[in-house]
């Protein structure tokens, strides 16, 4: 049915229910693009008990999600304002299969995008946390866990290797 009741669709039929409209009919019709073709089902399952309450609570549910919209957008905003000296890294950083503005924007934030101080890309790596340890004495293995290191740049990373993983043709 509606997976998510933060989209479009699902948006305009909380509005529609915290604004005071109960018929299942008319919130089905808000539908949107994909979910206009489940109209019956959707009208079935907006049949039920809501409340003053609930819409009371749809609304702070609502509030709360337009205000971290709004604060997220003008973090991001910032970001660009911010990232624009290095803007021409940003550009070529993100030719790299796997990476993403975003992630591009973490490793130029955790790195300061001077790669001067790490010689070879596995003194990177290394700081970054990604390297598997190599605890090993007397031919017995002690322990090969990741050593710890800068969270923001390990997680980035990551999920450029996973980005880069799912790629085609990389």
């Amino acid at each position: 049915m509606a997976a998510d009741i933060t989209g479009v669709s699902g948006r305009a039929m909380l509005e529609a229910l915290a604004g005071g409209q109960r018929d299942p009919a008319a919130l089905a019709a808000l539908a949107r693009r994909r979910l206009r073709s489940k109209i019956p089902e959707l009208s079935e399952a907006l049949t039920g008990r809501f409340t003053q309450h609930h819409a009371f609570l749809a609304r702070v549910h609502l509030d709360l999600t337009g205000h971290h919209t709004r604060a997220i957008e003008e973090v991001t905003a910032r970001i660009e304002v911010v990232i624009g000296p290095f803007q021409v890294i940003r550009d070529m950083i993100v030719t790299i299969p796997g990476i993403s503005t975003g992630v591009a924007d973490v490793i130029i934030a955790e790195t300061g995008a001077d790669m001067t101080r790490f010689p070879t890309a596995g003194h990177l790596a290394s700081w970054a946390g990604t390297c598997p340890g190599s605890n090993e004495s007397a031919g017995r293995v002690k322990s090969t866990s990741t050593r710890p290191g800068n969270p923001y740049l390990k997680g980035a990373l990551g999920i450029a290797a996973m980005s880069a993983a799912r790629s085609k043709g990389t």
